[in-house]
């Protein structure tokens, strides 16, 4: 086994920070966009000191098959073109609200009721918001 000497050797310009360019980012929401997901915001949070990821992407889905048919495109797509698998999602059980965690980026897809009840956008209301609605 190597010591970890070996990692300071790495350069540390060849870490790609992720960002709106990132790949896993676009296809998130254009998998949303697909599947006609509403109102798409994403939040950077990356330099907002305790947040638990580098971006939130939240969008409405008016039904409960809308829910189950953007979360199921978004997983699909992301695996197939970035080969990556979310590391947890929660609420495939009633599909009010479904969280889709890529650990530097959580989604979020939600009823417009329930997003409305959380209000996501305001608790996070020192990140800055980018609107995605084609």
């Amino acid at each position: 086994m190597a010591p970890l000497s070996v990692l300071n050797s790495r350069k540390k310009n060849t870490i790609s920070r992720l960002n709106r360019n990132s790949k896993i980012f676009k296809t998130i929401i254009k998998s949303i966009q697909d599947k006609k997901g509403e109102h798409i915001v994403s939040l950077d949070l990356r330099k907002v000191h305790e947040a638990v990821a580098d971006f939130f992407i939240i969008c409405s889905a008016k039904s409960t098959t809308q829910v189950r048919a953007i979360s199921d495109f978004i997983e699909e797509q992301v695996q197939l073109h970035c080969d990556e698998k979310p590391y947890k999602h929660e609420g495939k059980q009633a599909f009010q609200w479904v969280l889709i965690d890529y650990v530097n980026i959580v989604v979020h897809i939600m009823h417009p009721e329930t997003r409305k009840f959380y209000k996501l956008e305001d608790l996070w209301n020192d990140a800055i918001l980018t609107g995605h609605d084609e």
